[in-house]
């Protein structure tokens, strides 16, 4: 039995060019803040910070479909594995934001003052 050797440059410069969009659309939209997004809110924070989150949450979710090699697996360990992750993150971020949100109320509307 051989075992042909299969180059995967392309894969890697596919895996490297969707990452790279990614980062770059998050980068640019970072420095420019479109006022259509930045000034416009859903759920209690700008529009500019779910796109922020949702290009993250696919960062996350491709990097460990490209580098865990999740797409030659079965679709339940695949669940097993990334569905999760994106539980994890959302419940994270929902954590942050409610308590974030929280200790700002305790700042604006207190006697306590920001000094940190």
């Amino acid at each position: 039995m051989s075992h042909v050797h299969v180059s995967n440059i392309g894969r890697i410069w596919k895996v490297f060019g969707i990452l790279s969009a990614v980062t770059i659309i998050e980068v640019i939209l970072g420095i420019l803040k479109p006022e259509v997004l930045h000034m416009n809110n859903f759920m209690g924070m700008n529009l500019l910070n779910w796109i922020f989150y949702g290009l993250t949450i696919y960062k996350a979710y491709y990097i460990v479909w490209a580098f865990m090699h999740m797409e030659g697996e079965k679709s339940s360990l695949r669940s097993a594995v990334v569905l999760p992750l994106i539980f994890l993150i959302i419940y994270l971020l929902f954590i942050l934001l409610t308590e974030g949100d929280y200790i700002h109320d305790v700042f604006k509307n207190s006697t306590i003052k920001w000094n940190f």
